[in-house]
Order: structure tokens, then sequence, then C-alpha cells
């Protein structure tokens, strides 16, 4: 049970619940040769499913909600938005769920092993739909985007403009996503003119399927229940729908780099054509993720190196050694040429570009990585955040995940999705305290911060990891040893049983996904707090925009006066290099504290 990969991906048998073997136990009563059988035995047929359910979702659920006609502006107009999102999703929600519930009591395994598929699928739409449906409750009203044209929006604008004037790629920042800005702008609205209005339809859509692209990565390397416990709980965690994109591609990133590590692991059973097909087919995926965002592959590199080291077959033979370099020859260099316009601006501009942001996140305790606080960070200040636990300031639900993670390490360290995330947490924690203790001296942040993200990341995969290794070794110690006591108690332990536990399991994450993608949504809701940048700022810079004819948005507190920010019809020449500074330049603090947060400037 150490190698998932055999025994998940492309087999028919393999139960949704996560027990080996249990659907050919013979109990299943679908007719053979049926037209269903026919259909769900194809290879290729469940797996499309799952995609398209999974998007169908996540898509459909929040264009539902841009129906949803309040005033955002108002606590009491947000609060029933939400309560109607919710509403929506306990209306498609319930029923799927009873159908489940009904086929793991009632139904044959073979029916009830399909809907589980589709119904995890169709959970990971819903969880990131969710929060994307109250983004668009609290955008209503408005054609702009979280943060109109301030920020990081305003300057994914310009450099979408740079593009639409042909003025080349904008510095060392990931070029894909400014292109498909530019495109969009240009296919459904105005250009230059309404590419903020393009922008949000960007933030809703992406955001709404980031919950289906972790789900299918995921599904790569694990069974469907089991990529829909890491899916959900991440996606939501994650998600950020100023900039979708970014923590998207950090959630497909782990499990891509699993399913790579995993083929060099058994290069020697691949047949050389294989391995340059696969390889290209790699290759492609790592590319193309490098020019829509590419953070991600530095905090990830030391560890990957490592272990792609340790598991290159070196001693398995020349063959191996021969299809393992192919492999690995053909995904670098395919990857090497699609990233080649970002990778010459890094080798170009890259030594130039110093991070000197300081913000809430440097100033917390380094070794804290449990949850994040935002630039918009509100009322928070490093002296209140993060909450101080009861166990050496660890809280219960941190020492829940550390135990989840000892216990996926303990019982899983051959398995490659353990060995994959515990080698990519150890390099970004060294990277991390390696830019942190420098950072005095260097006067220099590097976005270290960012790296809390992705160890978070791997801790919960390593703890979700832990729960299915010690359910699968708990029942099968159990079914064995009641099979050599009680062989007629050993029976009571069937697939049926096994499929109604994992049908109970699902509601529950069902009921998870709700609450937690209402509370990110409620996030963002437009700022009621005058005075305090809070996540719900962007949302509110986006009620105060000017509209095209230069009035204020319908639910602007300007009531459609001309009061609002103009458009900046000369978004343009984005530089993604800062100005030069002499030391950090730190935000969240007054003008009081900046002494004392971020000492004073370095004599010349």
């Amino acid at each position: 049970m150490t190698d998932l990969a055999p025994n998940i991906i492309g087999a028919p048998s393999s139960t949704p619940d996560g027990a080996k073997g249990a659907p050919s136990d013979g109990k299943s009563t679908a007719r053979s040769g049926g037209r269903f059988d026919r259909w769900t035995q194809k290879r290729w047929f469940l797996p499309l499913g799952e995609v398209v359910v999974s998007v169908v979702v996540a898509l459909g659920f929040m264009l539902l909600c841009t129906h949803i006609s309040v005033n955002p502006v108002t606590r009491i107009g947000q609060v029933s938005g939400l309560a109607k999102v919710q509403q929506y999703a306990a209306l498609i929600g319930i029923p799927v769920l009873a159908v489940l519930l009904f086929l793991a009591y009632r139904g044959t395994l073979r029916y009830y092993q399909v809907a589980q598929r589709l119904v995890c699928a169709a959970l990971a739409g819903l969880a990131t739909g969710i929060v994307a449906g109250g983004i668009a409750v609290a955008l209503h009203g408005t054609p702009w985007g979280l943060g109109g044209q301030e920020g990081d929006p305003g300057n994914l604008m310009g450099m979408a403009n740079d593009m639409m004037r042909h003025k080349g790629l904008p510095g060392v920042y990931p070029p894909l996503f400014p292109a498909l800005l530019a495109l969009w702008a240009k296919a459904f609205h105005n250009g230059i003119a309404d590419v903020g209005h393009a922008l949000k339809d960007l933030q809703l859509i992406l955001s709404a399927l980031v919950g289906p692209m972790a789900y299918v990565a995921w599904r790569l390397m694990l069974r469907p229940f089991w990529a829909m416990a890491i899916a959900v709980p991440a996606s939501i965690v994650f998600l950020d729908p100023i900039r979708p994109y970014s923590h998207g591609s950090m959630l497909v990133l782990l499990p891509l780099l699993a399913a790579a590590f995993r083929e060099i692991r058994r290069a020697d059973q691949l047949t050389t054509r294989s391995a340059v097909l696969r390889g290209l087919g790699f290759g492609i995926v790592f590319g193309v993720m490098f020019l829509w965002y590419s953070g991600w592959y530095l905090w990830a590199a030391p560890g990957g190196f490592v272990l792609g080291l340790l598991l290159f077959p070196w001693r398995r033979g020349r063959v191996a050694v021969k299809r393992a370099l192919t492999f690995l020859g053909a995904m670098l260099a395919t990857a090497a040429v699609i990233g080649a316009p970002l990778l010459y601006q890094l080798a170009r501009l890259g030594a130039s570009t110093v991070d000197r942001y300081a913000y809430i996140n440097t100033y917390l305790d380094p070794a804290y990585v449990m949850g994040w606080a935002s630039d918009r960070a509100g009322e928070q200040t490093y002296h209140n955040f993060p909450v101080s636990g009861e166990l050496a300031g660890q809280t219960g639900f941190g020492i829940l995940l550390l135990l989840g993670v000892g216990i996926g390490v303990g019982l899983g360290l051959r398995n490659i999705v353990v060995r994959t995330a515990g080698f990519v947490l150890v390099g970004a924690w060294l990277l991390r305290f390696w830019f942190a203790s420098h950072m005095a001296h260097n006067q220099a942040v590097q976005l270290y911060p960012r790296t809390t993200w992705i160890i978070f990341y791997c801790l919960i995969i390593l703890a979700v990891l832990g729960l299915m290794l010690t359910y699968e070794r708990g029942f099968g110690w159990i079914r064995g040893t009641l099979q050599e006591v009680a062989p007629a108690r050993a029976a009571r332990i069937s697939p049926r049983l096994l499929s109604q536990l994992a049908a109970g399991l699902i509601c529950v994450t069902a009921l998870f996904a709700t609450m937690g993608g209402s509370w990110s949504a409620n996030r963002f809701m437009p700022s009621t707090n005058p005075g305090v940048e809070d996540l719900g700022l962007d949302a509110l810079r986006a009620h105060l925009q000017q509209l095209p004819n230069g009035k204020c948005p319908k639910y602007s507190p300007y009531k459609g006066k001309q009061d609002c920010a103009p458009v900046n019809m000369k978004l343009s020449e984005y530089v993604f290099v800062p100005p030069a500074r002499p030391s950090l330049w730190c935000a969240n603090t007054t003008a009081q504290n900046h002494d004392l947060v971020c000492g004073r400037q370095p004599k010349n």
C-alpha cells in the first residue's frame, strides 16, 4: 500500500473509498455487458467525466451567483448575498449527496463507485465555485475587478496594456496571465479602454477553476476521495481571488512533481518511445506553468533536485539509466524551450531585481507557517497575530496537523507523494530561513514570506496522506486479524460498509466546503470599516472606480455622482523592478513606529 500509483491510475477496480480490492469481491449486481458498463469501462470515460463535472459545477455555480442582486456595499446586503450563495449550494448539493447515500446503502457497488467519483469531482468544483460566487456578489453593480486600478491589479492592467501596444514582455513577471488578460480584453471588451473589466472576468473564472485544477492534478496520484480531501481544503485556504492564477499553479505543481518522480522511479518499465512521449508531455505542462507563474519553482527546486538524485535508478542497470535520462532530457528540454522567454528575462534582469517590500508577514515569528496575514492586515499586527496556542504557542489545530504529518512520514516514507511533499517542505524551509536570516544585513526580503504557503500546503498533504495510510493499514490489519480468529466478523467489513463510511465522510467534506467557501468570500466583501485596510478594501475600490460615462457604479457610496476615481487610460510602461532603495520599504507600520519595526536607514 505504499505505492499508490499502480493500484489507482487507470484501474477500473480502484475503489472510491480507498480500500484496495473492494470492488473485485464479486458483490456488484450491475449487468455485465450493459451499456453502462461498456461506457464506464472505457479508460478515458470516467476521468473525462470527472474533469467535465468539476469544471461545469465550478463555472456554473459562479455564473448562477452573478444573478444575486443585493447592495454589496452595506453589511446587510453582504449577509443576504452570502446566504443566497449558501441556499444555492444547498439546493444543488443536498439532492446529489442524497443520491450518493442511497447508492451506498441500496445501490450496486459499481453504480456507487461511479457516483462517488463524480460527486468528489463536483465537490472540488463547488468549493471554489462558492468562493467565486461570493466574489461575484461582492462586485455586483460594478464592472471592475477586485482592486479597481490600484496595487497589483493596476500593475497587471499595465502589463496587459503594454502587450496590446506591442511593447514586449513585462520584466521578470511571468507573461502568460498578462497575455491572457490582453487577449480577453481585446476579444470581449474594448481592449485597453476596458482592460479592468476583463480582469474582473478572469478573477471570477480562474477563482472558480482553482478547485477543479487541484482535484484533477491530484487524481494523477490518488483515488477520488483522497484527491478531494486534499483539493477542497487546500483550494479554499490558498485561493487568492485577486491573483487566482498564482496559488492555482502551486496547488497543481506538487502532484505534477510527484507524477514526474514516479516516471523516473519506474523508468526501467518504459520503452524509449514512451519515455520520450511522457517527457514531452511533462515538459509542456511544466513549461506552460512556468510562464503562468514561476515563483513556486524556486521554493520547490532544492528539495526536488535532491529527491530527483535519490530516485534516479543509478543501480538498476544501463537500460533503466538510459530511459530515465531520456525522460529527463525530453522533459527539461521541452520545458526550457517553452519557458525560454521568461528564462531570458530572468537571466538578463534577475540579478538586479531586489525585493525590499516588508509587510506584516515579514514581522512575524519566522517559524510560524500555519496561517497567513495579507498586507491588507486590517487591525492585525505582529503583536496580536498569530494568536498564541496552548502548547508552546502552538494551537490545537497545529498539533493535530503535525500529528497527521508524523503519521504520514512514519507509515509512508516509501510513498512517492510523501517523499515529494517532504523534500519540498524541507527545501522551502531552508530557503525561508536563509533569506530571513540575511534580511537585516542585506535589507532585502526576497519574497521569503511566500514560503509560508508552500510549506503549509506540504503539511496538509502529509497530514491527509497520514489519514489515508492509517485508514488503509488499520482496516487491513483489523480484517486480517479477524480473518484468523473470527472469520464471520471479518466478513462484516465488506466493501458495502466501507462505501457507506466514505459516503458519510464526503457529506462532511461538503459541509466543510460550503462553510469554508463562505468564510473565504466574506473576507473580500467591500470594507465597511472606514480607515482600516483589510481585504475588503479591494472590493470597495471596485465600487469607487468611475464607469465609462464618468459616473460612479450603481452601489457606490457616492450614489452615482461623479466623485469616483477617474479611469486611468495611460496604464502602461510597467516596470517590475522597483526603484532602488537603501533600506526596506516597510508597510503595515505607522510613521512613529517605523524605526522601531524596520530600523533606521543604514548610513552610506
